[in-house]
């Protein structure tokens, strides 16, 4: 069995991850081949914490373009990323993977509360935990929650898993046929240069923390494993 390179990660998944080509919901098939993506990482004795974000239910942002109240409309997208965190749960679940989901919205009834010390015992004893409710804040994207549990947790790496990009580039190769790639880039690259891997806030806590992010590919089956086990792909960010 191939050695991991890390042994405690977050993974951040979009919600848009999670909808394969609906583009909208769960797609069965796409969050059962992700958990398996996770158990085979979780196998190799990694200690996984999950990040995901709910775009494919709903999106703050849109909410108040249509004229909502800002905060309500971002507490309906931390809600919407509960609705997937229990479905990425069921998934892991039924593969035999024992998993927890941790909210910072409190609703005991269906999920436990945030609680740090908690979540670094669960991960501890090889259960994957899944944080939901972003950072229970408005305001607040899933990127800046990846960054500040895995500050929390002292995780050694975030790997942001992509549906539609394989790296970070500088311009948007959906649009640009000429568009670079790059392998390496540090934080204040991502800031200076405005290349929207994450939010400002998620990428100056990164920094100031010193938690390296590889964004990568959740298209091609066992990506998640290659980069735990040190594969180079995708594109690394480090430093300052």
């Amino acid at each position: 069995m191939t050695t991991a390179r890390y042994q405690r990660i977050v993974l951040k998944l979009s919600g848009e991850a999670l909808s394969g080509s609906a583009g909208f919901g769960i797609e069965p098939v796409v969050i059962k081949s992700i958990a398996q993506q996770i158990k085979d990482v979780s196998e190799l004795g990694v200690e996984v914490a999950v990040v995901v974000g709910g775009g494919n239910i709903w999106r703050g942002k849109v909410g108040s373009e249509m004229g909502m109240d800002r905060a309500n409309a971002d507490y309906m997208g931390m809600l919407a990323t509960v609705m997937n965190s229990l479905a990425l749960q069921d998934s892991l679940e039924n593969l035999g993977i024992p998993t927890r989901v941790q909210t910072s919205i409190e609703m005991r009834q269906v999920a436990e509360p945030y609680i740090r010390r908690r979540a670094m015992r669960h991960l501890e004893k090889k259960r994957v935990v899944i944080f939901a409710a972003g950072t229970g804040n408005p305001y607040f994207s899933t990127d800046t929650t990846a960054a500040l549990r895995a500050a929390e947790i002292e995780a050694e790496v975030i790997l942001m898993a992509k549906n539609n990009v394989d790296g970070v580039y500088n311009a948007d190769p959906l649009k640009f046929e000429d568009a670079k790639k790059y392998e390496e880039l540090s934080y204040m690259d991502v800031l200076n240069e405005g290349l929207g891997v994450m939010d400002s806030t998620a990428s100056s806590l990164c920094m100031d923390n010193d938690i390296p992010l590889i964004v990568f590919s959740i298209l091609e089956e066992g990506n998640i494993k290659k980069v735990v086990q040190g594969e180079q792909i995708g594109t690394i960010v480090r430093g300052k």
